[in-house]
């Protein structure tokens, strides 16, 4: 493709292109594997606040990504984010690192690095890459097989190694679990320089934020809610509706259970049985304002990695919740959590009658997840120091480190180039 057919292509937003790049803030190029839908997904709501965290620090940010738009997509249009839409194995993307020549490429999980990491270090090779793993997926895959199979948990698979292999080609990987960086280090070897806890950004619980709470008395009925295009809370539901629901609406005869999620398949939807009070609402337009009119909060977790956005969302209005070992994991560190966590089902239908009945209890937890919230994920205790680090990284120098890392990098450049470049002319046929 030559500067011509690329000009053609991206210039709706030529003139922004070049106000950003006569600016001498620094540039961010981030790559998404979606355009991200904070209504629908944690991951969304993460990728969103590391778009608003460099936001606030002056970086002229593109956001780029050959996925299409859907009616949820971010509106990027009141930012000053510059929006991109590019292409898979198509050297118009190499034109485009020329022409931005980053001073930092985010990569959104590995999957995306895999696609377009050789062709930023090829273009931009002195870019910091920073690859933002979400969570890390050969963790869940691994869980959910063990899971399915009843069988030990098999970390060393596939999966494990390509996203192992992105993360020391990269200069450092965001993770939002500590229990992940463990597992990083110690099963891995991971070196420790690699990786970079930033947990969700959130904003301080304050005592105006509790004043606009719902009271107990106010709230009724249980909730849970998640996107069911990520397996973790397909099969949670299917808990809540075979394992849970049953006992727990005898316990609570007139209580509903209602479950909230964006992307509800058939599947999900033929769940609802109005005779059980099992009810299946679909997409919640604004999640907390959805979460906080409930009373409580069922999430029987079976398998996942990462950090659950929708413990994040009911401890910011204030909603207790009932969970499992691997629901709650590395999310409350050393302090009490926000109602009980547990793995017996007959116990968790106990303890989540008793916190719906229970205002004293009920309150106690909502306190423990003002607590949570406020000591493990205020982005006043990571942002500012995030982006101090980076800044100050000496690139040369952490690389020569990491020389595992680039050897990958050379053998990528060269497998993985060869390979993108042959179905990039196989598409021009």
């Amino acid at each position: 493709m030559n500067l011509e057919l690329f000009r053609l292509i991206y210039g709706r937003q030529k003139k922004r292109l070049t106000l950003q790049l006569n600016m001498s803030a620094k540039k961010i190029l981030i790559i998404g594997l979606v355009w991200p839908e904070p209504t629908s997904s944690a991951a969304g709501t993460r990728m969103i606040q590391l778009v608003d965290l460099f936001l606030r620090k002056g970086f002229n940010i593109t956001f780029a990504s050959a996925a299409s738009k859907s009616d949820f997509s971010y509106d990027f249009s009141e930012t000053e984010v510059i929006e991109q839409q590019i292409k898979l194995n198509d050297e118009s993307f190499n034109l485009l690192l020329k022409t931005l020549n980053p001073e930092i490429v985010l990569f959104d999980r590995f999957m995306v690095e895999e696609q377009y990491g050789w062709r930023v270090q090829q273009e931009c090779p002195e870019a910091l890459r920073i690859l933002d793993t979400e969570d890390l997926h050969f963790l869940r895959s691994a869980r959910q097989q063990s899971d399915k199979t009843q069988s030990p948990v098999d970390l060393f698979s596939d999966t494990a190694k390509r996203e192992m292999a992105a993360i020391l080609r990269c200069d450092l990987s965001l993770i939002i679990s500590e229990v992940e960086i463990k597992i990083l280090e110690e099963t891995f070897n991971i070196e420790p320089a690699l990786l970079y806890y930033l947990p969700f950004l959130e904003n301080e619980i304050r005592s105006e934020n509790i004043s606009n709470w719902l009271p107990f008395e106010a709230r009724t009925d249980f909730i849970f809610i998640g996107n069911f295009l990520h397996e973790p809370n397909w099969n949670s539901v299917q808990v809540l509706k075979t394992k849970i629901w049953p006992l727990l609406r005898k316990k609570l005869p007139g209580v509903n259970m209602n479950i909230y999620g964006a992307y509800a398949s058939q599947k999900v939807l033929q769940l609802e049985n109005r005779q059980e009070r099992f009810f299946v609402k679909g997409r919640a337009i604004n999640a907390q304002e959805t979460i906080s009119k409930h009373k409580v909060l069922l999430a029987p977790i079976q398998f996942g990695a990462g950090v659950k956005g929708k413990f994040i969302d009911a401890m910011q209005v204030g909603t207790p919740s009932v969970t499992t070992l691997v629901g709650a994991e590395a999310m409350k560190g050393n302090l009490e959590w926000n109602g009980f966590v547990e793995d017996d089902f007959v116990v968790f239908v106990d303890r989540a009658a008793m916190l719906y009945q229970d205002k004293s209890a009920w309150h106690n937890a909502q306190k423990n997840g003002i607590r949570i919230i406020n000591e493990r994920y205020a982005s006043s205790n990571f942002a500012d120091k995030f982006v101090a680090d980076i800044d100050k990284l000496d690139l040369k120098s952490h690389r020569r480190k990491n020389f595992i890392g680039q050897i990958l990098n050379h053998h990528t450049l060269q497998s993985t180039r060869y390979m993108s470049l042959w179905i990039e002319e196989k598409n021009k046929k």
